[in-house]
């Protein structure tokens, strides 16, 4: 069974920067794909970043393209989300994700989930 973990996550003010990482234990993902994705209070969770995992592809939502890298090591099986001039709307709870194929923008398809870590971004 894959097992996620986040950390990083913290409360920071606007424009600072912050990273995150995911560690998989057990039964690990070493192809398909990571990502990660962000639930700001009251919204839906939604898509931030992926990569893949042999490729290193990487795939950004528009509203951190530019500001936010994903990047994986492979030999330690962690990736990680580092995040700059983060703004307000940056807030929520972030998540790790990992699925057996290709990255994809649709949570419903990524079949494996952390606990998420809280970023908080003030004014």
């Amino acid at each position: 069974q894959v097992r996620l973990e986040e950390s990083g996550g913290g409360s920071v003010q606007a424009g600072e920067s912050l990273t995150l990482s995911c560690a998989g234990h057990r039964r690990i993902v070493r192809s398909g794909s990571r990502g990660w994705f962000r639930q700001a209070p009251g919204k839906e969770r939604e898509f931030v970043a992926s990569i893949t995992w042999n490729e290193g592809i990487t795939n950004y939502a528009d509203s951190v393209k530019g500001r936010f890298t994903i990047s994986r090591d492979n030999a330690g099986n962690m990736v990680y989300l580092q995040m700059s001039t983060l703004k307000p709307e940056d807030t929520g709870v972030y998540y790790c994700a990992a699925r057996f194929g290709a990255e994809s923008r649709f949570g419903a398809e990524w079949g494996y989930w952390g606990q998420g870590t809280q970023v908080t971004v003030s004014s």
